[in-house]
């Protein structure tokens, strides 16, 4: 199964991945992880993605897909994944779709965790993550309202989206979407 998970910072994408993934037995690529390691690492593709990651603004189009081309030509992924952090924008859901054809591959879902600002705040708060500064955190939401929303406009006619309430406990969270992918 391929799956990609949407919603703004805190709302419990790692988390719901990290359950999905277990269920399912397939990779999570999480866009996140692969940035940290290849800005901490130094490569190329880093160096050109660290200064939008030091503002909360989204890495450009053009090295995300990079990043994604070459995780998805891996091997461990053949038989799925789930997708963490990207697409973050309707341009980039388009962009996956191209590459997926070119993959002779398809998107299923994209789950988007719908959960308020209030709790998409706290949350991050909590993580307490070097890079998860209230000042950053309220930018990362401001974005996410900007430019991942209309998101949810592209994949919805398509059939691909599939909304859930993120407000709720993790548990109820991860149930509330194993039920709609097992009813698939």
């Amino acid at each position: 199964m391929k799956l990609a998970i949407l919603g703004g910072p805190g709302a419990g994408k790692g988390t719901q991945a990290k359950i999905l993934c277990g269920y399912l037995e397939i990779p999570c690529v999480d866009m996140g992880q692969i940035l940290r390691r290849a800005i901490a690492s130094g490569t190329e593709l880093g160096r050109q993605a660290e200064p939008y990651v030091e503002k909360g603004e989204l890495v450009p189009d053009e090295i995300l897909i990079q990043f994604v081309r070459d995780r998805l030509l891996e091997p461990d992924v053949s038989n799925g994944w789930l997708l963490d952090g990207y697409p973050r924008t309707a341009f980039q859901a388009e962009e996956l779709d191209f590459l997926l054809e070119d993959l002779g591959q398809k998107l299923r879902w994209a789950i988007y965790l719908n959960v308020s600002d209030d709790v998409l705040m706290t949350r991050s708060l909590k993580r307490s993550r070097a890079d998860d500064t209230p000042q950053i955190i309220r930018r990362r939401i401001e974005v996410f309202h900007q430019r991942t929303v209309p998101i949810l406009e592209y994949y919805e006619p398509r059939g691909h989206l599939l909304d859930i309430n993120g407000d709720h406990p993790p548990e109820q969270v991860s149930q509330d979407i194993l039920d709609v992918l097992v009813r698939q």
